[in-house]
């Protein structure tokens, strides 16, 4: 009867070492993951900023490039 009562204790010592390890392991993926979100959302802000740029850019050219053919088309007439 002893010898189960033995197994039973380190059982129980190993399960708290384990439950201790997954709460360790849990803090650990909390942290990841919250530099995750943090990186995704810089690169969200990186995004935004890219397509206003585009945006912008693309009425540039396309202004000037109505400019050009008003140009041009007053020259030939």
């Amino acid at each position: 009867m002893t010898w189960m009562q033995q197994l039973d204790a380190e059982h129980a010592g190993q399960r708290e070492a384990m439950r201790a390890d997954f709460a360790e392991l849990r803090q650990e993926m909390q942290a990841g993951f919250a530099q995750l979100r943090h990186e995704i959302q810089l690169l969200h802000t990186k995004l935004e900023q890219r397509s206003a740029d585009l945006i912008k850019w693309s009425f540039v050219f396309w202004v000037g490039a109505v400019g050009a053919i008003a140009v041009l088309a007053g020259v030939l007439r």
